[in-house]
C-alpha cells in the first residue's frame, strides 16, 4: 500500500497560522461558558430571589405562621367567651364575683387569710 500525501486527496495542507486561528476559538468558547456558569452561580446564591433570600423568607414565613397560630387560638378562646357572655347570666355573675368582688344581696362575704 502506498502512503498518499495530503495533496493526493486534494486536501489543502493548513499552515501553522491557520490551525492556530481554529484552535483559539475552541479554547475561548469553554472559557466563556465557564465564566457564564460562575456568574449564574453567584446570582443564584447571592442575588435577589437567590437561595439566601429564599431561606430568609422561609424563616420569616414560619415565624409569622407560628404567631398566626397563637393569635388564632386566642381568638377562638375569646369567641367562646363572648358567646358565653351573650347567652348565660351565670358567666356574667361569675365574672362579676371573681374580677370585681361583688356579692348578692343577703350573702355574707368571708375572706380567709393564709398564714
Amino acid at each position: 500500500m502506498a502512503v498518499m500525501s495530503l495533496t493526493a486527496w486534494n486536501i489543502p495542507h493548513q499552515s501553522q497560522g491557520q490551525s492556530d486561528r481554529l484552535i483559539a476559538p475552541m479554547k475561548i468558547i469553554p472559557a466563556i461558558f465557564f465564566v457564564l456558569l460562575i456568574l449564574l452561580q453567584i446570582k443564584l446564591w447571592s442575588g435577589d430571589g437567590g437561595i439566601v433570600d429564599t431561606v430568609q423568607l422561609q424563616r420569616a414565613v414560619d415565624q409569622q405562621q407560628q404567631e398566626n397560630d397563637t393569635l388564632s387560638e386566642r381568638n377562638t378562646a375569646l369567641e367562646a367567651e363572648v358567646e358565653d357572655l351573650k347567652k348565660g347570666v351565670d358567666a356574667i355573675e361569675e365574672r362579676a364575683r371573681s374580677e370585681l368582688g361583688l356579692i348578692k344581696p343577703g350573702e355574707t362575704f368571708f375572706q380567709t387569710v393564709d398564714e
